[in-house]
């Protein structure tokens, strides 16, 4: 089992009553050992609190075949109807969480990531953030921001600047600090445009620009239980690091910059410390140098040539497939769910992983997905995780 050898990389899936387990666990760093856990119903068919019930046993039961030393650090719940399910989850302040309606596509009602770090201390603070110490650094999560307004451009704005003050009372800012975020978009196909305009102005403000640098993102389809909300938005960034560990990722012979088709957002980040490099790879779909959508209508193809993109990009950072912590993979048709799952099944088996419904931001792309790897490095001089 993952917990019996405290060297290497393992992943295993196990099951309890009506759910499944699969974790990968990084454990060839400091003392801090990383683990990263996709839980699922297998309890199609079932009420939202029967699922929801086998979902929480299996994370209980694996909190305890951690150890009391291993502690979650981020969860993200993956909804089929959040405005009715949302109300019954658990109320908790354990971590950052965030919650989305982003229906599982194996016909079950409930899916969660789970992000556990190894020998960190956590807290609630008084800005909404979760911050997480290990060592010299501090993490700081967030789950679920949002604010009700209709207007998607408007909200965005909202978000990044509030989202700018609570950095700025940890001695922090966007442009140097945040390494990744994630939003979610109520009806994508109308509401994306305002986002990137949001984005791209707040943006603007703090000093992020083609010229310097963004952040890596996933915009996707994705919904709130507050029908008033057309975005939330989730976000991580790091205090303690050093001009140098943050680098990012372009594969320039497979990818074009974002700013060419008007979006301000890095492919992908990673961060290096002292004994591992963090890989995070932003929402990639079939697309090619020239920002254009290759394999129209071929949601087969769209996925080879997805991961041809993701794949490049973790070349770059001198990763492969193999350091892959987790992966989630955002379909637009509910009816391509089979060919899209066998095929992962047959490449990437036993890796942590959720295929959910939403509509990615052009309406061309039938799939996107995204990701983190993580592997051991030395010698750099900078301080561990």
């Amino acid at each position: 089992m993952i917990l019996e050898e405290k060297t290497g990389r393992k992943m295993t899936t196990y099951y309890t009553n009506g759910a499944s387990t699969t974790v990968s666990a990084f454990m060839d760093g400091s003392d801090a050992a990383e683990f990263h856990a996709i839980i699922k119903s297998t309890a199609a068919g079932e009420t939202f609190a029967t699922q929801l019930a086998t979902v929480m046993t299996a994370y209980n039961a694996l909190r305890e075949r951690l150890g009391k030393d291993v502690v979650p650090v981020f969860k993200r719940y993956f909804l089929s109807d959040a405005a009715n399910q949302q109300p019954q989850l658990p109320r908790e302040e354990e971590c950052a969480v965030s919650i989305v309606e982003q229906s599982p596509l194996d016909g079950t009602k409930i899916a969660l990531w789970v992000y556990f770090q190894e020998g960190v201390g956590v807290s609630n603070l008084y800005n909404g953030l979760y911050s997480v110490t290990h060592g010299s650094y501090t993490h700081f999560w967030q789950g679920s921001a949002c604010t009700p307004d209709v207007r998607s451009e408007v909200a965005t704005r909202a978000l990044l600047c509030d989202y700018a003050l609570r950095l700025e009372d940890e001695g922090c800012t966007i442009a140097d600090n945040c390494v990744r975020t994630w939003f979610f978009v109520h009806d994508v196909d109308v509401n994306y445009a305002g986002v990137v305009k949001g984005r791209n102005e707040m943006f603007m403000t703090n000093n992020l620009t083609s010229e310097t640098h963004f952040i890596a993102s996933t915009g996707i389809g994705g919904r709130h239980a507050d029908p008033r909300v057309t975005v939330e938005m989730d976000t991580y960034a790091v205090k303690g690091i050093e001009p140098g560990q943050m680098s990012y990722l372009y594969a320039p012979e497979y990818l074009n910059p974002t700013y060419e088709y008007g979006v301000a957002f890095e492919r992908g980040t990673y961060v290096d410390y002292g004994d591992r490099r963090h890989v995070f790879i932003s929402g990639t779909a079939s697309i090619n140098n020239r920002g254009e959508v290759v394999h129209k209508g071929d949601v087969k193809a769209q996925t080879k040539r997805m991961w041809e993109n993701v794949g490049a990009l973790l070349d770059e950072a001198e990763c492969g497939w193999h350091d892959v912590c987790h992966m989630i993979v955002y379909l637009r048709d509910i009816a391509d769910y089979a060919a899209v799952n066998a095929m992962f099944e047959e490449r990437f088996p036993g890796v942590p992983r959720v295929i959910v419904l939403a509509p990615v931001c052009r309406p061309e792309w039938l799939i996107e997905m995204e990701c983190m790897a993580v592997r051991r490095v030395s010698g750099n001089g900078y301080a561990s995780f």
